[in-house]
């Protein structure tokens, strides 16, 4: 079963007032199996535009990435977020399929 992922270009508007949504966010991916594969470390934008942070986080399956969206426990998460950030985030299902062959 492919994992599941939430890929997040963000700008954080109120660096204090988001660490509350970074504690808060924690119960949801911990339920959920969330696991951090970037989170706003240093970004080359070689093309195209994105904000200033870029978050991708692995969930153990799509429908876990999902849920744990549509949670009440993000939801949480999520109100605590608002006036303090601008995100926007793509859940996409992981690729579980042959890869390319090197010649």
């Amino acid at each position: 079963m492919a994992k599941g992922y939430w890929v997040a270009s963000v700008d954080v508007t109120d660096p204090e007032g988001y660490k509350a949504y970074i504690a808060e966010n924690a119960n949801a991916f911990r339920k959920y199996g969330a696991r951090f594969l970037t989170r706003g470390g240093p970004c080359e934008m070689p093309e195209g535009k994105l904000r200033s942070r870029v978050v991708v986080i692995e969930f153990p399956t799509y429908s876990a990435a999902l849920e744990c969206y549509r949670s009440p426990e993000y939801a949480k998460a999520m109100a605590l977020r608002e006036g303090k950030s601008v995100m926007d985030l793509a859940i996409v299902e992981g690729y579980d399929s042959p890869q390319p062959s090197a010649s």
